[in-house]
């Protein structure tokens, strides 16, 4: 069943933004749209909800006041343009902080953090069954399907159409882009540091603010990044 969406934003665009990323994936459904917390509090004992774009910045109500008073709340993804209520936004246990605007990359993410999430939680619509996480993954090179293990992957590289998958082993070059490779490995157990580079955590053997290294390899975090060095302190 499609997940049910509510979408609260008191800026139009914004909404728009959204709507646009959600058709891109057949298994979202946008079932109501707000431009308030008032208005959305009120449409939520009218519609089951499963996920909620909330917007922190509107008048009369914030989305984190309407957090902290609202009770019984399916899983909530906030948007804002303010990068400095983050922290008050996890201390309510909510998937994820989107910072406008938002990429469809940086949106895609965030919907996979809810995948992972929601079996832990009563959705409007159904109870999510826990599945085994997944210990390797199947790349396709040359019209035939390789199994990588996982536990052997150092870190990968975008090379613009492909990214190149460093293995203690080998090296395999796959047609496709880091956003999509990464969207299909654990978040527990990789890191993306860089537009071109994501990593993998237990194979970090020192770091500084400004590269992760992997044994003899530097590998540079990019300015956009920096908040990954907080996962690894």
């Amino acid at each position: 069943m499609a997940i049910r969406c509510m979408l609260v934003d008191d800026e139009p665009p914004a909404i728009d933004l959204l709507k646009k990323h959600i058709s891109a994936l057949s298994d979202l459904e946008v079932v109501a749209t707000c431009h308030s917390a008032i208005e959305a509090s009120q449409m939520l004992k009218e519609e089951p909800i499963d996920l909620l774009f909330l917007d922190i910045q509107m008048p009369v109500l914030t989305g984190l006041d309407f957090l902290k008073t609202a009770g019984n709340l399916p899983r909530v993804i906030l948007t804002t343009a303010h990068r400095e209520y983050a922290l008050d936004g996890y201390d309510l246990d909510i998937i994820d902080y989107l910072l406008k605007p938002i990429s469809f990359e940086r949106f895609f993410k965030a919907v996979q953090r809810y995948y992972q999430t929601r079996h832990t939680h009563t959705s409007a619509t159904e109870r999510i069954v826990a599945t085994p996480t997944p210990q390797h993954i199947f790349v396709n090179i040359n019209k035939k399907h390789h199994k990588i293990l996982l536990d052997e992957i150092l870190y990968i590289e975008s090379l613009k159409d492909y990214v190149r998958i460093h293995t203690a082993r080998e090296k395999l070059v796959v047609k496709g882009n880091i956003g999509g490779m990464m969207s299909r490995l654990p978040e527990d157990r990789f890191l993306r540091v860089h537009r071109s580079y994501v990593v993998a955590i237990d194979k970090i053997t020192a770091y500084t603010h400004l590269d992760i290294e992997i044994d003899q390899i530097e590998i540079p975090i990019g300015q956009t990044y920096k908040q990954v060095i907080e996962r690894l302190s």
